[in-house]
C-alpha cells in the first residue's frame, strides 16, 4: 500500500509503485478531471501539482510522489485558482474541453509564482499544453486577466 495526499485528503492506494499517478487518480481515486491525453508527457492534459508545481502525471510513478501533496483540478482553490477559473469562464475560452483542466493548472502554476506574466512567460509556462481547437490565443487573454484580478 503506497500513502498519497490527494486535494487534501490522505488515501492509502494499492498500485504497482511504477504505476504513473494518472491512472492512480483516475481508476483508483476516482478524480477523472485529469485526462490522459498522449502518455508520453507532451500534451499536458495530464498536468497536476505536487506540491504546488505543474507536472505531467501520466510520466511520474507513484513510487515518485512521497510526501508530497497532490492537487488535482478538482482540488484547486485558492485566489489564483479563482482568478484563472473567473477568466476562463468570463473569456470563455474552452471549446471542446479536454484540455482545459491541464491547461487551467499550468496556469495555476503560472501565475503563482508569477502574478505579472509577460506574452513570453505565459508562452513559456504554458509551452507542452496542446489544444487541438486551437484556443490559445484565449488562453494567454485568459491569463493577463487572471493577472490582472490578481494584481
Amino acid at each position: 500500500m503506497l500513502k498519497l495526499t490527494v486535494n487534501g485528503v490522505s488515501h492509502e492506494v494499492d498500485a504497482d509503485p511504477e504505476t504513473p499517478l494518472l491512472w492512480v487518480l483516475r481508476d483508483h481515486l476516482d478524480k477523472t478531471g485529469t485526462k490522459y491525453g498522449c502518455g508520453i508527457a507532451q500534451c499536458g492534459a495530464c498536468t497536476v501539482h505536487l506540491d504546488g508545481q505543474p507536472v505531467r502525471s501520466c510520466q511520474t510513478a507513484i513510487k515518485d510522489v512521497g510526501e508530497a501533496k497532490v492537487t488535482t483540478i478538482e482540488g484547486v482553490s485558492g485566489r489564483v485558482a479563482e482568478a484563472v477559473q473567473g477568466a476562463w469562464r468570463k473569456l470563455d475560452v474552452v471549446q471542446c474541453g479536454y484540455c482545459q483542466s491541464g491547461q487551467i493548472m499550468s496556469a495555476i502554476g503560472l501565475l503563482s509564482d508569477n502574478p505579472k506574466p509577460t506574452d513570453a512567460d505565459i508562452e513559456g509556462a504554458m509551452d507542452g499544453n496542446i489544444c487541438r481547437c486551437g484556443t490559445y490565443q484565449r488562453i494567454r487573454a485568459a491569463i493577463h486577466e487572471a493577472a490582472r484580478t490578481l494584481a
